[in-house]
């Protein structure tokens, strides 16, 4: 999903810059890719006959950057850096509190990858030019006072466990997914779709009645993701029990 106002990476445009890495016989890069966008990458590589990698900074990166690479072309490291957020008292940002500072700065949502919030500190992974920049600029998130610094190397970050969570929903609509698996009301949920706010598959879903079946990934800008792994028969309420993995905000 690209940001409000920015627009997805076209196909076409991927063609363009695996097309130049053959012509020019080196690697090229791409923006930082939303997860349907870097399918297109995979298939803009295979049209035009290069290698490709995807990389965020860790292994469970959803936003990646691609890497074309002609045949018999020595590879070049990926121009991504990570920085290390800090913030003092209590308080804990909210992830959509640390995209909106430095969306704030004037940096494009393409140019930064996925923010990974922990309990006691953050990092934001981002093109290797405007890192510095960043470290400098981003002083505090929601009132929060932060306090910034660019890693020399990539954080050693686990992959995202989650929860595993049962519970029941009316129906295996999103609307009613939505709020059982962030503790909202329906109605809540129904304008985080409307709004814009969720995506389901990768994908951004304006219909609180979209259908939703096991396997399928849900992110809610702001409160975090969750995988659905498994609907059972309706209960003699006439509910469907659900079971599903809650993860934190990490995008």
């Amino acid at each position: 999903m690209a940001h409000a106002g920015e627009a997805p990476v076209a196909f076409s445009r991927l063609l363009e810059i695996a097309q130049q890495a053959d012509r020019q016989g080196r690697c090229r890069f791409t923006p930082f890719l939303t997860p349907p966008e870097a399918e297109l990458a995979e298939a803009a590589a295979k049209r035009a006959n290069v290698d490709v990698v995807l990389f965020g900074g860790y292994d469970d990166a959803e936003r990646r950057m691609a890497r074309f690479t002609p045949p018999f072309t020595g590879e070049e490291p990926f121009p991504v850096k990570a920085m290390q957020i800090t913030w003092f008292g209590a308080q804990t940002p909210q992830h959509r509190d640390l995209l909106g500072s430095v969306m704030g700065l004037g940096v494009q949502r393409s140019r930064i990858g996925d923010i990974v919030l922990l309990a006691q500190e953050a990092y934001l992974f981002a093109e290797k030019t405007l890192t510095e920049v960043i470290a400098q600029s981003l002083l505090e998130a929601g009132r929060i006072s932060l306090s910034v610094r660019v890693l020399d190397a990539m954080p050693a970050l686990e992959n995202q466990a989650g929860e595993a969570k049962r519970g029941t929903v009316a129906s295996p609509r999103l609307d009613a997914v939505v709020a059982e698996g962030f503790h909202l009301s329906r109605g809540a949920a129904a304008e985080l779709i409307t709004a814009g706010n969720v995506k389901l598959r990768h994908a951004p879903v304006l219909r609180p009645d979209a259908r939703v079946e096991a396997g399928d990934a849900i992110s809610v800008r702001g409160h975090g993701r969750l995988r659905v792994d498994a609907f059972g028969d309706s209960n003699r309420k006439g509910r469907f029990p659900i079971l599903y993995t809650r993860f934190g905000a990490v995008r």
